[in-house]
């Protein structure tokens, strides 16, 4: 099925992976309706999902086996979901749409970028953080998706969903878990709502890098993602 959706002509790839992410979203929904009152994370009605595009600015992240940078792929892949969002009629808070806020500020400390999303997550109402990252590691041989959550007891539910529609829909060789995250991270450490951190793939590896640099994937990825914040938002509504 992938493979068809790769396909299609570029103009028809938007509406069918929106379509698609409705559709996977609503169906998760109906079929584990019986655990939507178990669930450990309970919303009000009005989430709001803070996207954050990793690195950026004067921290390019990760460097690919391409040359690409890690934070122009984190921005492109962030872009493609607040427009899936908007057509899902959802609510969305970026915490940076283009490189301006590090690019304009030489004495702009990676620390203080990182405290000032903090700040974004935490003053937004209702909020669930959603932070798009890409792996990488000294040899080539590692791939595929990985998502770790905040160990703040309100994020282990998203991010097993996550991870799982990420392997079932994109990568069904991919062998990893989500994780709690150890090594506490800033922004996953520092915030009061459901958050994860999805590591898309490794940019050091040939065949990640050449999927995670295709518009057309990072649709597909785009669509995986938005569906399961909308699986994970409607298991959680007060009921």
């Amino acid at each position: 099925m992938f493979k068809s959706f790769l396909v299609l002509e570029k103009k028809h790839v938007i509406a069918a992976a929106l379509a698609l992410a409705v559709f996977i979203a609503l169906s998760a929904f109906a079929a584990n309706l019986d655990h939507t009152k178990a669930a450990s994370a309970v919303l009000p009605e009005e989430a709001t999902l803070v996207i954050d595009a990793g690195h950026g600015g004067i921290d390019g992240g990760a460097v690919g086996a391409d040359g690409s940078r890690e934070s122009d792929i984190n921005l492109a892949i962030a872009l493609r979901l607040q427009a899936v969002s908007a057509f899902c009629g959802q609510s969305a808070v970026m915490t940076r749409t283009d490189d301006s806020r590090g690019a304009d500020a030489l004495s702009y400390s990676e620390h203080e970028e990182l405290v000032y999303r903090t700040q974004v997550v935490n003053a937004t109402p209702n909020a669930v953080l959603l932070s798009i990252h890409q792996n990488c590691y000294p040899t080539a041989q590692p791939s595929g998706a990985q998502v770790l959550y905040s160990s703040n007891g309100k994020s282990e539910d998203f991010g097993r969903l996550m991870h799982d529609n990420l392997v079932n829909s994109l990568d069904p060789q991919n062998r990893r878990v989500a994780e709690p995250d150890k090594n506490r991270l800033y922004i996953l450490s520092n915030v009061d709502c459901p958050a994860i951190l999805v590591e898309c793939g490794f940019v050091s590896n040939h065949s990640d890098i050449t999927k995670l640099t295709d518009s057309r994937y990072q649709t597909a990825l785009s669509t995986v993602l938005m569906a399961s914040y909308l699986q994970f938002i409607h298991s959680n509504l007060h009921i």
